[in-house]
């Protein structure tokens, strides 16, 4: 009798849990969702918008990012301080944004994308130009989705 009860409890929790549908993933709409973060954060390069830009990044003290120039970029505050001496050194600022690739995980929670900028700028007196490739990661957070870690570089040639 025990052991048909240990049966017949095992199948109903068997059958419980493997008929439970796991959530569909709307991979459109989280598409959408990150290629909007992407173009704040680019409005917030070109505004000059710190507020912006802190909405659309995470603010781990252990994240890692890389830009074009210099080294690892550790932590929100690092970043923060990188991102506020750019402005300092820029202005008119402009990016061309082409080639975005958004990818979802499959569970909907983590994103990747890649995309390439022209970027503009005014250095002191001096216009200067350059190609940047960009990676990023986004992790969807209970705000919405964040990037946790970019990587800028400077096409070669």
């Amino acid at each position: 009798m025990l052991i048909k009860t240990l049966i017949s409890l095992l199948a109903i929790i068997l059958l419980t849990f493997g008929c439970q549908q796991q959530a569909v993933v709307d991979v459109q709409a989280e598409k959408e969702a990150v290629a909007s973060v992407l173009d704040n954060y680019v409005k917030s390069i070109v505004e000059e918008d710190m507020a912006l830009y802190a909405g659309v990044m995470a603010h781990d003290a252990d994240m890692v990012n890389f830009g074009s120039f210099g080294g690892p970029i550790i932590g929100w505050e690092a970043l923060e301080t990188l991102i506020k001496g750019q402005n300092d050194m820029l202005s008119g600022t402009s990016i061309e944004v082409s080639d975005v690739k958004i990818h979802i995980g499959p569970e909907g929670s983590f994103a990747w994308a890649t995309s390439l900028w022209n970027m503009k700028a005014m250095m002191a007196d001096k216009e200067a130009q350059w190609p940047v490739r960009c990676t990023w990661v986004l992790e969807k957070r209970a705000g919405g989705w964040v990037i946790v870690h970019f990587h800028t570089s400077i096409a070669a040639g």
